[in-house]
């Protein structure tokens, strides 16, 4: 196979995995700016606003930056102890490793809706605030995704540059700063975008745990789609809801090609 049809090839997957994604979005877009569609008709037969205006009087900007907190406190959160989690069992010097590897990884078998209907009688005893709590449970439930990316890379990690690093003199802080978050950027990134999309894109933990007080994205398209039936206000919160993790996505996709291309 020569190279030309290699990348050809390379190229044909990517579109054709960016179809399979992007496809299910279509009757989305066509319904947030359809006023009318009525049954049977293939396309709207009357285009407007009226769904956007009434998501956005609905509270949806309050909803976005309400997901965008969870989201980035959960990944400042998760990512720095999935890493921690993931360099302390690539060691290999980890007493009972099997088990805690079994800790960190319990929240993937456990069923979340289980898990948020005990804990909301924890939270309301004690009187922890809503969005802590939320925050603090979507945090657990995101580090085994990041302590399982992170593990895997630095399985591929060669500390011999922080030992060459040491040699010459650096501090622990310019070893960290310097050497090891550089090379571990791109999984760092990875890990931070898949921390991020827990906190963004949970329903059943924010509205159990939140108890209605934390109203986010997903909170306000479940409310719609159960309560009013307005297809047009649905798919439209439902778009707000795809398209940052979306371009997010491929903020992270590019930022990580940069920095595997030699320059």
């Amino acid at each position: 196979m020569t190279a030309w049809t290699r990348t050809a090839t390379g190229r044909g997957v990517r579109a054709a995995l960016a179809l399979w994604f992007l496809l299910p979005l279509v009757p989305m877009l066509l319904w947030a700016f359809a006023n009318r569609w009525p049954f049977p008709d293939l396309l709207p037969q009357q285009w407007g606003l009226d769904g956007v205006r009434s998501g956005l009087t609905a509270g949806a900007p309050h909803a976005f930056v309400v997901s965008t907190a969870i989201g980035l406190a959960v990944a400042a959160i998760a990512t720095p102890a999935g890493a921690l989690a993931a360099r302390a069992l690539a060691s290999g010097r980890l007493p009972f490793p099997r088990l805690t590897e079994a800790v960190l990884f319990a929240p993937l078998v456990l069923p979340a809706f289980a898990v948020a209907m005990g804990l909301d009688v924890l939270v309301l005893r004690t009187r922890v605030p809503s969005p802590l709590a939320v925050v603090a449970v979507l945090s657990v439930a995101a580090i085994p995704y990041t302590t399982y990316l992170m593990r895997a890379a630095f399985g591929a990690y060669d500390i011999g540059f922080e030992e060459e690093a040491r040699t010459l003199g650096a501090s622990r802080a310019t070893v960290l700063l310097r050497v090891q978050i550089p090379l571990l950027a791109p999984a760092l990134s990875g890990a931070a975008f898949l921390a991020f999309l827990v906190g963004w894109s949970d329903y059943v933990v924010t509205l159990l745990i939140g108890g209605g007080r934390v109203v986010s994205v997903p909170i306000l398209v479940g409310s719609f789609a159960a309560g009013t039936g307005n297809s047009a206000v649905v798919a439209a919160l439902s778009l707000a809801a795809v398209l940052p993790p979306l371009i997010l996505l491929v903020a992270v996709a590019r930022a990580g090609r940069r920095t595997q291309t030699p320059s």
